[in-house]
């Protein structure tokens, strides 16, 4: 390449990387949530608010870049500082994207398109626009796909090893940067083998740490050190960087003996930090046997894909004929920008290839989930599991590297206007496309939806006795309510006990070691609950049952029980909760049409409970009744 074409090559680069980064960011911080949203988002701004451990694998590194963006932008309110740190994740990931093929092609229109076309998937762009670690996660993998294209070797092993204490799903992306950095590298094939070796011996140890397997993440470094010995410069850099990458991993261990407010697994000790990196305290599942028929498993990543393109336009999870043929036009269009990258560079394309085979059929195969919980009902043989929650966000990588092929086939395709500067226009207004058809469900800023998790954990601690235990059920009651207390100090004099963490030892040490209330041994969840709540009452708190706790867990404990507000409390205790008007009128101005995403719209039932009759007769069939919903026995 003519100094002159290198020269345009990294203009282009550049103008296409600024733009894409601008665009998006603008996207995603008009769409950006203004409070806590539900799962994990809550947790996650509560550990940064306290410098604490979320739930396994306890990604310190995003906790860290959290808290240092937090406190750049002390101005913010808390939610709203840690959501913007993902919409700058994603914004990057998306321009660095656009300077990778840009360069490559010669074409700021094609990087431009194709990294705006990336960015507003759906599963990307929700990232994007809540605390999540998945938009810092896809930015490691920008990162590493840039370091393999440019052979920075070394830079590439320390990328890898980031994952371990930041999200082991950037690893996704290990493949194809190891695959790019010794692809058509102009070198010998012995040369090119030996750094295959570091790299993947790099990649090895990278993978096993951030999944707790320390004998092969041992045996890697060990391969590392021997390859060192050999004299291989790749492998002399590689070791100490892959150690120094996992390094903030020790966070933990040092954080957690210091007792944080959100310290989930507890791993004051090397063997409990081991357990939170391996994820011990849930079942992970191994490859074989299958949790559901791989056709399901690939089907169910149809599913997701069909959400990409036009969720606006139909935002339930069930097929809309609309959308899906909005989306099979969007696949058509990848078909095309997959054959004119081919054609025009076929380094990156040799490595987006891998990327997608890795992000989707690989993801398929090592997660081994089950199916997810709006497939295959009728289908699967009654009684047969379901994922709690969509798990569209860990393909995200594989959509992501789908609407880069959106973007260069939205400019293959307008190329054949006459009019240069037309065609260009056009082929980047037809990848923005997903912009406009994803807004709809995109949108956080949008009431109710954009309100309802933060002002359910107002309602569940306003509506709890002085210094009460309030038992819990789940993520969505759990989270929000650590985040209301943490991040904005509210009602720090309730203690917050989600039943089904009852079994894990370090939720009962905790609860023994802080609040003096003993839960007693591992037995039936039922009898848990019961033992921490005559504990809590022989230690002169009151108890409190949120309405998401099933009534039979309730039932456990005996005695008669009111509903106050969002919770059932005994029923000679005086009622605290007294701003029944106000949440009267947020829930009269918003009927359940109004409500966009779906785990919003359940929760939203728990403050409808706050304003029934509990002793009216319900208005639907008892299987969908608002009594039945808010557990009356």
């Amino acid at each position: 390449m003519t100094a002159t074409r290198v020269d345009r090559a990294v203009e282009a680069g550049r103008r296409a990387a600024a733009t894409v980064f601008i665009a998006l960011l603008a996207l995603y911080l008009a769409s950006l949530a203004p409070r806590v949203t539900f799962w994990d988002a809550g947790e996650f701004i509560a550990a940064i608010e306290s410098f604490g451990i979320p739930h396994p694998p306890g990604t310190p590194l995003y906790v860290m870049l959290g808290r240092a963006w937090r406190v750049l932008l002390a101005g913010l309110p808390p939610a709203a500082a840690v959501n913007s740190l993902s919409a700058v994740c994603t914004a990057a990931a998306c321009a660095i994207a656009a300077w990778m093929l840009a360069r490559r092609t010669g074409s700021t229109a094609i990087g431009i398109a194709a990294g705006i076309s990336a960015g507003c998937m759906s599963s990307v762009w929700l990232d994007a626009t809540e605390a999540e670690v998945y938009s810092s996660a896809l930015l490691l993998a920008a990162l590493m796909l840039a370091a393999g294209l440019k052979r920075r070797d070394a830079l590439v092993s320390y990328l890898f090893a980031l994952a371990a204490p930041l999200h082991p799903s950037a690893l996704v992306a290990g493949p194809a940067a190891l695959f790019a950095s010794v692809d058509e590298s102009g070198e010998s094939r012995r040369s090119r083998i030996e750094r295959a070796l570091v790299l993947g011996a790099a990649l090895v140890a990278a993978g096993a740490i951030a999944t707790g397997r320390w004998w092969l993440g041992g045996a890697a470094l060990v391969a590392l050190l021997a390859l060192a010995v050999a004299r291989l410069p790749a492998a002399r850099a590689a070791l100490p960087l892959v150690v120094l990458g996992a390094s903030p991993l020790i966070v933990m261990l040092v954080r957690a003996r210091f007792d944080p407010a959100v310290n989930q697994g507890n791993p004051a000790t090397l063997a409990a930090l081991a357990d939170v990196v391996a994820r011990r305290q849930y079942e992970v599942a191994s490859i074989l046997p299958r949790q559901a028929p791989p056709w399901m498993q690939l089907a169910n990543f149809f599913q997701y894909a069909d959400w990409q393109f036009a969720l606006g336009v139909a935002p339930e999870s069930t097929v809309s004929v609309t959308r899906l043929l909005i989306s099979l036009a969007f696949v058509a269009m990848g078909v095309v920008g997959l054959r004119a990258h081919r054609r025009s560079d076929r380094g990156s394309w040799r490595m987006l290839v891998v990327l997608f085979t890795s992000a989707s059929l690989g993801v398929i195969a090592y997660l081994n989930l089950k199916a997810g919980p709006s497939i295959g009902w009728g289908v699967l043989p009654d009684g047969m599991p379901h994922e709690a929650r969509e798990r569209d966000y860990f393909f995200a990588l594989a959509f992501w590297c789908w609407g880069l092929w959106c973007g260069i086939g939205a400019v293959t395709i307008a190329r054949r206007i006459p009019h240069a500067r037309a065609a260009v226009v056009a082929g980047v207004a037809l990848a923005a496309l997903p912009a406009l058809l994803n807004w709809r469900a995109m949108d956080r800023r949008r009431e109710p939806d954009a309100s309802t998790a933060a002002l359910l954990a107002e309602t569940l601690l306003s509506s709890a006795p002085p210094n009460a235990v309030l038992v819990v059920w789940g993520d969505n009651d759990t989270y929000p309510l650590w985040y209301a207390q943490r991040a904005l100090g509210m009602r720090r004099d309730v203690l917050v006990v989600t039943s089904p963490l009852l079994g894990a030892p370090w939720m009962r040490a905790e609860l023994l070691r802080r609040d003096s209330i003993d839960p007693g041994p591992l037995r039936t969840e039922r009898a848990m609950v019961a033992a921490t709540v005559a504990s809590a009452r022989g230690a002169g708190r009151s108890i409190a049952f949120a309405v998401t706790v099933p009534a039979e867990v309730r039932a456990a404990v005996g005695g008669e029980w009111k509903l106050c507000g969002a919770a059932w409390i005994p029923s000679d205790a005086s009622c605290p909760f007294s701003d029944s008007a106000r949440l009267a009128r947020f829930l009269a101005a918003h009927p359940p049409s109004r409500f966009t995403e779906n785990t919003v719209r359940v929760m939203s039932r728990s403050l409808r409970c706050a304003v029934a009759d509990p002793g009216a007769p319900p208005a639907a069939p008892a299987v969908d009744s608002l009594a039945q919903f808010c557990n009356v026995r």
